[in-house]
C-alpha cells in the first residue's frame, strides 16, 4: 500500500518516475526478491494458476483482467475483495474492490496466477528478509 497515489506512466516501473499496471507488479515482485517478467500478458502465465473464486484468493495473488483471451491489465489481490493496481482511468495507484458493477473503461476480471510457491530468495538474502 507504500506505493496508492503513485502516478500511472506508461511503461512506469518506479516509485519516482511513476507505474503501469505490470510495472507496480514488478517492482512489488522485485522487492520481494521474486523474478517476473514485465508486461501483463507475461506476467498472467507465472506461477500457479488458481480457480477465479473469491474465497480461494490469498493477499499477494495476482489479477488479470482483459477482454476474450489477451490479458491487458494486471494487479495484486491485498485481502477482503480489494485490489491495488496502477489505473489508467485513475491516474494513479489505487485500492479498488474487485467485485464491482461493470462500467466504461474498467476491464473484466479473468483470472488468478499465485507467485508463493514460485518465490525463490536471492543467494544473499535470508528467507525472512522481507522489505
Amino acid at each position: 500500500r507504500e506505493q496508492l497515489g503513485t502516478r500511472y506512466v506508461f511503461g512506469g516501473a518506479s516509485p519516482r518516475r511513476g507505474f503501469d499496471c505490470s510495472g507496480l507488479v514488478a517492482y512489488i515482485a522485485r522487492a520481494l526478491h521474486i523474478a517476473v517478467p514485465r508486461t501483463a500478458r507475461q506476467q498472467a502465465r507465472i506461477g500457479e494458476p488458481v480457480p477465479r473464486d473469491t474465497a480461494k484468493l490469498m493477499p499477494g495473488d495476482l489479477l488479470t483482467f482483459g477482454r476474450g483471451s489477451l490479458i491487458s491489465h494486471i494487479g495484486i489481490y491485498v485481502g477482503n475483495g480489494r485490489f491495488i493496481h496502477a489505473s489508467t482511468k485513475a491516474g494513479r495507484v489505487i485500492e479498488t474492490a474487485l467485485i464491482r458493477p461493470p462500467a466504461r473503461g474498467i476491464k473484466p476480471w479473468k483470472g488468478v496466477r499465485r507467485l508463493a510457491s514460485a518465490a525463490q530468495p536471492d543467494r544473499g538474502a535470508a528467507p525472512s528478509e522481507a522489505p
